[in-house]
């Protein structure tokens, strides 16, 4: 193979530092603290120890499945072994990116890609990390015939292929770590700095497409990528619940609604600015939303099973006047490596567990209330609170949960 270090299966230009750089790092995950604008989120030590402490579960679960190894090639679950640290995502829609791993039932770590890509994933995602290279032309893409090879016996993959066994890893992902709460706390607060910012320079007769390019353009200068906009204006914020930008211009009535990711991690929020009185109809419904937004952070607790918190919703809703609203939209549910990792459902088993992100997102028609929070040893922490805009506060078993409010201009 031309170019290529046939015994390490990496560039020549790439393994001599390899090398060097693998001695030095030897007995460690990962080499480096997760630093941002000179700020520290996570230290080195504390990111080993998430680290090494997801290998250990994964290869004790490939053991409990007499599993060899398996391939990872999901962008959630890259993300997730990697504690963040690993983007492979080109193709922003994409599952998939341009690197894979695998892990064995013995412990081995590897990183698959093709050499046109190895340098830049070298330098810049895998570097610091202790997975070995493993390398092949862009034009013959060897991932799973070498995976096989790598892992000498049944392998489980992520994403569908010939000989390879289905797997789903988001039990394995389900409680959050410290580490990975550490990096919500950072990215629900700098969403929600970006999504205050743009609701203030929002004005009458913007498109719903600048709206989204306001937003975005503030969460891009944070390194923050957006992956959902619902952005709306006037009727159509009344008439669709998933109200995906089509043009319209701005009257009086605004609504950005987005998600956002970082080091896999996914946040949800929506705000809303209105120009002129707000219509006491509307603010009654905000206020009707976040009592029911208040309901379901209540139920929010560990062994609380998808269908009894989709109850909960639907009790709240018949309680403010709204009898029937839950079957418009989902109410939303858990969150983390993926916008929603489920949903509230009448028949739903999932249960919540201790350590984990939630998005509820209850509407009446034209009010809404969503947030990211986390529940962790029985507190709801809101990782997207906006106290500098209007706040509605809901009480629920004599405990009050706040919810944003309109922002009148």
């Amino acid at each position: 193979m031309a170019g290529v270090d046939k015994t390490s299966q990496r560039p020549r230009h790439v393994a001599a530092n390899f090398v060097e750089e693998r001695i030095a790092e030897m007995g460690k995950r990962i080499g480096k603290a997760l630093v941002v604008n000179g700020s520290t989120v996570v230290t080195e030590a504390d990111w080993n120890a998430e680290l090494d402490a997801k290998h250990e579960k994964l290869v004790d679960w490939l053991r409990a499945q007499r599993l060899a190894g398996v391939l990872i090639r999901r962008n959630e679950n890259v993300a997730w072994l990697t504690g963040g640290a690993v983007e492979v995502r080109v193709l922003t829609p994409c599952e998939t990116g341009v690197a894979s791993l695998l892990v064995t039932a013995e412990g081995k770590r590897y990183y698959l890609t093709t050499e046109n890509e190895a340098p830049r994933l070298h330098d810049e995602e895998f570097g610091a990390l202790d997975f070995e290279p493993v390398l092949f032309p862009w034009y013959a893409d060897d991932t799973a015939a070498a995976a096989a090879r790598l892992a000498g016996g049944p392998l489980g993959s992520d994403t569908p292929g010939a000989g390879m066994t289905p797997v789903n890893l988001y039990p394995l992902r389900v409680a959050l770590s410290e580490t990975e709460m550490a990096r919500y706390r950072w990215l629900g607060a700098q969403t929600a700095a970006a999504t205050v910012e743009a609701l203030h320079e929002v004005e009458p007769g913007l498109s719903e497409y600048d709206l989204e390019a306001i937003t975005a353009a503030g969460l891009l200068r944070r390194g923050i990528l957006p992956s959902v906009y619902l952005y709306a204006v006037d009727e159509r914020i009344y008439k669709y619940k998933h109200a995906v930008a089509r043009g319209a211009r701005l009257k009086q009535y605004g609504m950005l609604n987005l998600c956002a990711r970082k080091w896999g991690l996914a946040i949800s929020i929506t705000r809303f600015v209105h120009f002129g009185a707000l219509p006491a109809e509307l603010a009654a419904r905000f206020k009707s939303a976040a009592q029911v937004n208040a309901a379901l952070l209540d139920a929010t607790k560990v062994g609380a099973t998808s269908a009894e918190l989709f109850a909960v919703a639907q009790a709240a809703y018949a309680a403010e006047g709204f009898p029937g609203e839950e079957r418009f939209h989902h109410q939303g549910g858990p969150t983390g490596y993926g916008e929603r990792e489920w949903v509230a459902t009448p028949k739903g088993t999932e249960t919540v567990v201790n350590h984990q992100a939630f998005a509820w997102n209850p509407s009446i028609r034209g009010g809404k209330a969503e947030d990211t929070v986390l529940l962790s040893n029985g507190k709801i922490e809101w990782l997207t609170a906006t106290p500098e805009l209007p706040v509605i506060e809901a009480s629920v078993h004599g405990k009050t949960y706040p919810a944003a409010g309109v922002l009148v201009k």
